[in-house]
């Protein structure tokens, strides 16, 4: 199951697993971030490659506003799937 939770500072944390199951609501959730902004993802269990596209898309979208999205509290394992994707480099990473 996955959730995106909006934290009173604006913050969002990001939890379960953000799959192709969670892509519908994670599409509608991102598409209304319009300024930069922090994912916690110190709750995300698992994210696959659907999720990782919906992420970048995001970031596109936003840096070519000025803004960005900055992930935070990335576990291990999945700061290593942003690392072995080329995806360090798209985000700042927290």
């Amino acid at each position: 199951m996955f959730a995106m939770t909006n934290r009173p500072d604006g913050s969002w944390l990001m939890s379960g697993r953000l799959d192709a199951g969670a892509a519908e609501q994670a599409r509608s959730t991102l598409g209304a971030i319009s300024d930069t902004c922090r994912l916690d993802c110190s709750e995300l269990d698992y994210i696959a490659s659907v999720g990782l596209g919906l992420l970048a898309a995001t970031q596109k979208r936003l840096l070519d506003r000025g803004s960005e999205l900055i992930l935070t509290n990335l576990s291990p394992h999945l700061r290593e799937v942003f690392q072995l994707s080329g995806f360090e480099s798209v985000f700042r990473l927290e």
